[in-house]
């Protein structure tokens, strides 16, 4: 008999009429699309949780995304120094060529500063000398700059312990603002004076923040509008909170490196402690606020960090 009969054969081979199904309640209608819609909020539920989580870890990791670099660099030992006699001999060889060219090439009363606190010892003569050759040539960081982020970290762990600042940022810092002090032709002499000066453009508005003069042109010889100064491109105004004298010469001054370098760090802790990747993004997002900024600083922090070892 074919599928479509409406009738069926019993066991003594008569036919009998096919048994109808049962028609279906609107209930039970009612019931079976619930189910249905139970099952699938749960998975939606299921996959919005999971997105959620992975993103949630994925965020508290890197804020900027899974493509965006960790919030916090990992943390790097604090530089090794010399001893006092070691620093001492080191001292009494460096000072038969200190004071040479000292100023050149900055311009006006900038290049003034420059020779005046010039004559302050460099912290170069305290951080281990074969530390520094090995990280300078594994990191591409000059020495002379080099030198300047550990003796602020060595600082910091000093003054400031429970900020869990290290070099590696400063130096990242560093890299982005000036180069290390080599932005455009200019270099870093001995003295960590980039020469010539490294004076930003006029904050008058124009596409950047308005900010008239606050030093009368004392460090960016401007007298109407302020600059960013120095290898750590400091604003006068913020300089005149936070810049320190790092190099001991009485004088604290944004184009010297070893002054910019410890100022900076000093301005970064004042936002918290940077021991946690919420705390450290805070910090730099301080210094400039600008979250592309603080990802690419997480980059360069992270990889000064691996190829110092």
């Amino acid at each position: 008999m074919s599928w479509d009969d409406d009738s069926y054969a019993d066991e003594f081979g008569e036919r009998r009429p096919a048994r109808g199904k049962a028609s279906t309640t609107g209930w039970q209608v009612a019931r079976r699309a619930a189910g249905y819609l139970g099952v699938v909020a749960g998975v939606v539920a299921l996959v919005a949780g999971a997105i959620v989580a992975v993103n949630s870890l994925g965020l508290a990791a890197k804020p900027g995304g899974f493509g965006a670099p960790p919030a916090k660099p990992a943390n790097v030992a604090l530089p090794p120094v010399v001893s006092p006699t070691e620093q001492a001999e080191g001292t009494d060889a460096e000072g038969e060529g200190e004071g040479e060219g000292e100023g050149e090439g900055a311009g006006g009363a900038t290049q003034e500063s420059a020779v005046v606190s010039g004559s302050g010892v460099s912290p170069m003569s305290q951080i281990d000398p074969e530390w520094m050759t090995r990280v300078a040539g594994a990191t591409g960081i000059p020495v002379r700059a080099l030198s300047a982020y550990a003796f602020a970290h060595i600082s910091l762990a000093a003054e400031e312990p429970e900020c869990g600042l290290d070099w590696t940022t400063i130096a990242a810092i560093g890299e982005i603002e000036s180069g290390h002090g080599s932005h455009g032709d200019s270099v870093l002499d001995e003295n960590g004076y980039a020469q010539p000066a490294i004076i930003g453009r006029a904050l008058d508005g124009d596409g950047v923040a308005t900010i008239k003069d606050t030093d009368d042109g004392v460090f960016d010889g401007d007298a109407t509008w302020d600059r960013a100064v120095g290898p750590m491109q400091f604003i006068p105004s913020t300089w005149a909170k936070w810049g320190s004298d790092a190099n001991g010469d009485g004088i604290a001054d944004p184009n010297q490196i070893d002054d910019a370098a410890r100022s900076a760090a000093h301005y970064l802790c004042a936002s918290g402690p940077m021991t946690s990747p919420d705390g450290w993004r805070a910090a730099v997002f301080s210094y400039n606020h600008d979250n592309d900024y603080v990802d690419k600083v997480a980059k360069v922090a992270n990889g000064f960090a691996a190829d110092a070892g």
